[in-house]
């Protein structure tokens, strides 16, 4: 990373994290006040839990290549300075043991899902205004309006988006972009998104952005953020990556 990038990458994290320490119980300022995702990645074992439950509590299609979220494996293996990474059909079924440990340096599972960015770029390029940022700061599609045109896919820095495909189980969501809600539909309602509860280890943890148990997570640990030098201003912070995690 050149030095224009790395500024832009420290401030983009650095405001991320000062714009979550706001006084308990407060707004911000011409919102209601949002929500924040973490991942501990320390304590992720690749089970594949959080992809199942995910796919059930959605309507996400069980075929492969169609995930809201989805868990990779990344691998450094000694005197190789190749990093190896997988995610066989996305963690769904867990990870089948290909290195033995006396091969590997170093290993973790990195789930991965839609970052709901401050300044998501997805609701910029979408021609008629289906995809949208709520006023806490959750990004969804209207699949009323969204006409399948794939600009927010092609758009989107993360990978997050797909097109649903026309034998998908839902009928109205058909050849429309569909992504990670954080589960809109359960956390409006005081619930917990699908892959948090179904999580056996914690590694991932949901709350409002004044909820003090997150807050006190980002303010106690090094935390980072996928792609920081696109300036997207993700909202899903991770623990425990290196850089190579992109």
């Amino acid at each position: 990373m050149n030095r224009r990038k790395f500024l832009i990458a420290s401030s983009a994290i650095a405001s991320g994290i000062i714009g979550f320490r706001l006084a308990r119980g407060e707004e911000a300022e011409g919102r209601a006040t949002g929500y924040i995702f973490v991942v501990d990645v320390r304590k992720c074992i690749g089970c594949g839990r959080c992809v199942r439950a995910c796919k059930i509590e959605n309507d996400v299609p069980l075929k492969p290549y169609y995930f809201r979220t989805w868990v990779e494996r990344y691998v450094w293996l000694k005197g190789e300075k190749d990093l190896k990474v997988d995610s066989p059909n996305g963690g769904f079924d867990g990870f089948p043991n290909i290195y033995s440990e006396d091969e590997v340096a170093k290993s973790y599972f990195v789930p991965k899902l839609c970052n709901h960015c401050e300044d998501p770029p997805c609701v910029q390029v979408c021609p008629v205004g289906a995809t949208y940022r709520t006023p806490d700061g959750v990004v969804l599609v209207d699949e009323k309006y969204c006409i399948g045109c794939r600009y927010c896919i092609q758009a989107c820095p993360y990978g997050a988006r797909y097109l649903y495909p026309r034998d998908g189980p839902r009928e109205s969501r058909r050849n429309t972009a569909d992504k990670c809600t954080w589960c809109y539909h359960r956390i409006t309602k005081g619930y917990k998104p699908a892959c948090v509860m179904a999580c056996p280890t914690g590694a991932r943890m949901f709350g409002r952005e004044d909820d003090e148990r997150i807050l006190r997570v980002l303010e106690e640990n090094s935390v980072s953020v996928l792609k920081p030098e696109q300036g997207t201003k993700p909202r899903v912070f991770y623990i425990g990556i290196d850089s190579e995690v992109r």
